[in-house]
């Protein structure tokens, strides 16, 4: 069988651990490998390359991917793709990246910073929530993404510091209909206007991703930090009465300074604030100012 180009193999090679993308790279990487492969060998691959990432990939979110990347697959002859979603996102400024973290307060100053402080060694993630979500909403919680469900907030209480992920805005229903047309409790469509703008970086390092985080400070409400368990901080932005344009905005300078575009989908699942990753580290909320919410 003929080898694969080389950038399409670098980015076969390339996937993230689990929380940095790993959904995305599927579909970017299906949409590549359309071109030189049939689909069952597409699935396969892909299955194969997701096995270390750090989570269970499940065969529907694999053959989903296949499928939907289908009507755009790339085509050879075309400028090779990135190894990172193109079109409406831009370029990471490295630049720009540079001039924001040079002599830039840390991980330790952001911490410092917290208007609350969550002391160390208490499970916060119920006292978080209730903040973050008041009322009893529909939330849509799991311990991993093939394993989740919607329930009203007081359903969960006294779980969540056992959950993994949550969907950063409340949802309008117990279900929705998912691409395939079967219902789901976690789909684009039971998710409800967005509340919470999160950002989580590909790239760099907690003080560095720090200081991303304060600057984009002066640009709108951040309400939360939070330790993915493994190597990135994300940021929690309070987008509740924003504009979508002036999210979009927003969130088109947070990809420049190299934060993840897979946050933008309202659906998409983001770590429990405090809550607990499957490699058994707690995703601990280093900074919170429930005044911005």
């Amino acid at each position: 069988m003929k080898q694969l180009p080389q950038f399409a193999a670098d980015m076969l090679a390339s996937c993230p651990t689990s929380g940095e993308g790993v959904h995305s790279w599927l579909f970017r990487t299906a949409r590549v490998l359309h071109a030189y492969r049939p689909e069952g060998e597409i699935t396969a691959l892909l299955e194969a390359a997701s096995h270390n990432c750090g989570r269970l990939v499940p065969a529907r979110e694999i053959n989903s991917a296949v499928h939907n990347s289908r009507n755009c697959a790339y085509q050879p002859g075309q400028k090779a793709p990135r190894n990172r979603k193109q079109g409406k996102w831009p370029d990471r400024n490295r630049q720009a990246v540079g001039d924001i973290c040079a002599n830039a307060p840390g991980v330790a100053d952001l911490w410092e910073a917290s208007p609350v402080r969550l002391e160390e060694g208490r499970q916060h993630t119920e006292e978080v929530v209730d903040q973050l979500f008041p009322g009893n909403p529909w939330l849509c919680v799991g311990e991993s993404s093939s394993r989740f469900d919607t329930r009203h907030r007081e359903d969960w209480r006294g779980s969540l510091h056992r959950m993994q992920l949550i969907v950063p805005s409340p949802m309008t229903d117990k279900t929705g209909t998912a691409k395939g047309g079967h219902a789901s409790a976690h789909t684009l469509d039971n998710t409800g206007p967005r509340w919470f703008l999160v950002l989580e970086f590909d790239e760099g390092d907690f003080d560095q991703h720090a200081a991303i985080l304060m600057h984009l400070s002066t640009k709108a409400p951040f309400v939360l930090a939070v330790m993915s368990g493994n190597k990135s901080l994300h940021g929690w932005f309070n987008v509740r009465q924003t504009p979508k344009s002036l999210q979009h905005r927003f969130m088109r300078y947070a990809v420049s300074l190299g934060a993840d575009n897979a946050t933008w989908s309202r659906c998409q699942f983001v770590r429990m604030p405090d809550g607990l990753r499957t490699n058994g580290n707690r995703q601990s909320a280093i900074y919170f100012n429930p005044n911005n919410i």
